[in-house]
């Protein structure tokens, strides 16, 4: 009975416990004992859902963004094929392109529980934003910010539904190789915007071998005194190609200002990023003072295809009722992103819903007032689905009005395409496309993903291009800086063979042949080239061209002229111009002259000649022989007689006095073929006494270059001489063998004493210098063997000056 008693006092007590639980805890709170405190709702579907829109409205962007996301949210509270029922509700908040105002209006949205945000088009408030989004799980579809540094990682509730800026940066470095131009000068908004797209670019630019010669940036809030400023500036340097990545709010004042300053004119290039499109896209009507300012200019938009679904979508924009809220807002790509980023959240809520997730939110006890505070973070709330919503909105594959909507690992849309515009008269005109596919060509990318990719050069194709001044022709992208220092052009100081280039007391201070023809080639140009030789070497001996060649690849000299052979190490850290002088290693000799010999009639033929010659004389005596002996009386008699008459008509036919008729018809060809061989002979033979008898007859111990190889005696070479490397390490010749000379006198004496009195056997050294020397030598000396090795002296062409210029200069054609 007690037992009974214990068990109803414990029921009666655990009842009373319980009803106070539910008095103190009302039915959908329940304690958890981690950080965060969970407010469940019915696991039935809601009527509304609530998605924020974050932009500012009052601009080029937000204009054409906010008709494009109201007609969205109506369109797809109106399809009951999606959401079964339940209706979007749509909260504008407008960000008043500040990061501060736009970091309350989120929080201020936050709070009514919205489980996707639309928005911003403000890189730099989107890289507020994103915070807060990360912190309340809350997806964010961005349809403007185009800031590539919004990465996935740091960002991972960021979502953007228009391509990043990084395919547009390598889309302007790709039409910068096209064109062939290796500087530019990047003008950009100094922002998140505009530094983040410039640093891509530079990245983008340096994989074409080219740069950013210089970045000029600008506050978003300069005036135009200011802007007029930076632009006298950039405009007193090297190159001609500007990049404009800017605000479509402040892009207008860059040009307006640079067409005040003539900078827009001929000789210029203006490539603009997609702010400027934007802009002109979103006007009903352009004012004829604006399109005059930008003619010429080249500018990047988004591609969309144009598909029927973008056909119907731009055919009820004008009577959209909700664009007459907005202003004058006219149609651009950014409403297209726009309109699909709520397609693109509805597609993602459709299938959350179906596959049981539940809209739920959390408090998450982090987010607390403090003693005062009037910021009321305690009433923002986690959405505890917003990490199912996110993997559900990266599986989304459907095509919208701007055309294939879905992502690939690095979260960014597939297939990013620009179309690339020129301006000219009253509108633009598309020159061609550009897509991380197939990069540059003149059809539409889509018809090019079902064939393999192709970026090499020559798939990659533009229309021709109306540059800025109204011409046809490719800007050169670069003149001489006004406020520039003349070209520093190094001269090799020689000591021998100075007839090519030296020190010299003229105003110049420097002569020479190659002197002569760089300035001969300067003056044939249509523009000044200021430049100062500077002579390098110290007069006591040759320089060592191998470091010159380092000095202007390190930009110690901005060019070299003088005696510059191409040689194949050098031009992995220079550019050289074509060969201005055929240049190759040839081996000079003593030589003798032969003494006479009575027997010098035979010296026209080698013996083994002589020998196989007098074979075939008794053979084709044999021949005709045994075709006529059976038929021709003169070739009969007894057995010693027919031998006589072989050796006799054969030997004869070398005069062509031959007694013996031929009968038959094959020895009248045989005959007639070895007198055709035998005039030949005789021609040959008399050619080679001729000159044997008339000619001076030189001769020298050494026959070329393997003989030198095989010997084991001294080499000379030219002090400075790329041949040294060439003999040690191409020819294994050993370093103790070689002997640098300075000048001709040199070369002389050691050829004189020979190796065994401390000369050299031979020298070996470049053509050029070998016919210099040999010019005064009297025939005491020549070449001996043939050229061994084919190279040349650098010289100026259109493109550059003389020999050797650093990679990546801009070129003078």
């Amino acid at each position: 009975m007690e037992e009974v008693l214990l068990i109803s006092r414990f029921i009666t007590r655990s009842l009373i416990l319980l009803s106070l639980c539910f008095l103190c805890f009302p039915p959908g709170v329940v304690c958890d004992t981690g950080n965060v405190s969970t407010s469940s709702n019915s696991s039935s579907k809601p009527k509304v859902i609530n998605i924020g829109a974050l932009f500012t409205l009052n601009s080029v962007l937000g204009e054409a963004a906010k008709p494009a996301i109201q007609a969205a949210v109506d369109d797809v509270n109106s399809d009951p094929t999606i959401l079964n029922g339940v209706q979007l509700k749509l909260l504008i908040s407008d960000t008043n392109c500040s990061g501060f105002i736009g970091t309350m209006e989120a929080l201020q949205l936050m709070e009514s529980d919205v489980v996707a945000a639309i928005g911003p088009q403000s890189s730099g408030i989107a890289h507020v934003i994103s915070h807060v989004v990360n912190e309340l799980h809350v997806p964010l579809l961005s349809f403007g910010a185009t800031d590539p540094t919004l990465s996935s990682m740091q960002y991972p509730y960021f979502l953007r539904t228009t391509p990043s800026d990084h395919f547009q940066m390598y889309a302007i470095a790709d039409i910068v190789d096209y064109y062939g131009w290796r500087e530019v000068i990047a003008i950009f908004v100094d922002d998140d915007y505009g530094r983040s797209g410039i640093s891509v670019l530079g990245d983008a630019l340096a994989k074409k071998r080219a740069k950013i010669s210089y970045k000029a940036a600008f506050s978003p809030g300069d005036t135009e005194s200011k802007i007029n400023d930076l632009l006298v500036e950039v405009n007193l340097m090297e190159s001609r190609v500007y990049v404009v990545h800017v605000n479509p709010h402040t892009g207008l004042n860059i040009f307006s200002v640079a067409k005040a300053l003539n900078m827009m004119g001929s000789g210029y290039v203006w490539i603009a990023t997609d702010w400027l499109p934007s802009y002109l896209d979103s006007k009903d009507a352009v004012d004829s003072n604006t399109m005059n300012i930008l003619q010429g200019v080249i500018a990047l938009r988004h591609y969309t295809p144009d598909t029927d679904l973008k056909k119907s979508f731009m055919s009820k924009w004008n009577t959209l009722k909700y664009k007459g809220s907005a202003g004058h807002a006219g149609f651009n790509s950014y409403a297209l992103y726009a309109y699909d980023s709520v397609w693109l959240a509805a597609h993602a809520l459709d299938g959350f819903l179906n596959e049981g997730g539940n809209l739920s939110f959390s408090y998450d006890p982090k987010l607390h007032d403090t003693n005062g505070s009037m910021l009321h973070l305690a009433s923002l709330r986690v959405f505890n689905g917003g990490e199912q919503l996110l993997q559900t909105l990266l599986r989304m594959n459907f095509t919208g009005v701007s055309g294939q909507i879905q992502f690939d690992p690095d979260k960014h849309l597939v297939h990013p395409a620009y179309d690339v515009l020129n301006i000219v008269g009253t509108g633009t005109r598309r020159i061609g496309y550009w897509s991380n596919y197939s990069h540059l060509s003149v059809v539409p990318p889509e018809s090019l993903y079902t064939k393999p990719p192709n970026i090499s050069t020559g798939s990659q194709h533009l229309y021709s291009v109306i540059w800025p001044g109204d011409t046809t022709s490719t800007p050169r992208g670069w003149v001489f800086p006004n406020n520039g220092q003349p070209l520093r052009i190094a001269v090799p100081n020689r000591v021998g063979y100075k007839e090519f280039a030296s020190k010299d007391k003229s105003p110049q201070g420097v002569r020479g042949y190659c002197i002569d023809v760089f300035e001969a080639a300067i003056s044939l140009l249509p523009y000044a080239v200021p430049h100062t030789y500077m002579l390098y070497g110290d007069g006591k001996r040759n320089p060592s061209y191998n470091e010159l060649v380092r000095r202007v690849a390190q930009n110690v000299y901005d060019a070299a002229v003088g005696d510059i052979t191409i040689v194949t190490n050098r031009t992995k850290i220079v550019d050289f111009t074509q060969p201005y002088m055929e240049s190759g290693l040839v081996v000079v000799a003593p030589v003798k002259e032969a003494k006479s010999n009575p027997w010098a009639f035979l010296k026209p033929f080698t013996a083994e000649m002589w020998l196989v010659t007098a074979m075939f004389f008794l053979f084709v005596g044999a021949v005709v022989w045994i075709l006529e002996h059976r038929i021709n009386s003169e070739f009969r008699g007894p057995p010693r007689r027919q031998l006589i008459t072989i050796c006799w008509f054969s030997f004869s036919t070398m005069f062509f006095s031959h007694r013996e008729n031929t009968v038959s018809t094959l020895g009248r060809m045989v005959l007639i073929i070895w007198l055709f061989v035998v005039l030949i002979i005789n021609s040959s033979y008399t050619a080679s006494l001729t000159s044997i008898l008339t000619v001076q007859q030189l001769t020298s111990g050494i026959q070329g270059i393997d003989s030198l190889i095989s010997s084991t005696e001294p080499i000379g070479i030219q002090d400075g001489s790329f041949a040294l490397n060439y003999l040690v390490d191409e020819l294994n010749i050993a370093q103790s063998r070689i002997v640098k000379l300075k000048n001709p006198e040199a070369y002389l004496r050691a050829l004189k004493l020979g190796p065994k009195k401390g000369g050299v056997a031979a020298i070996v050294d470049e053509l050029p210098y070998v016919e210099l020397f040999l010019s005064n030598t009297n025939c005491l000396y020549r070449i001996v063997g043939p050229e061994f090795t084919k190279s040349g002296w650098g010289f100026l062409s259109l493109s550059f000056m003389v020999s050797g210029f650093p990679k990546g200069l801009p070129s003078c054609s």
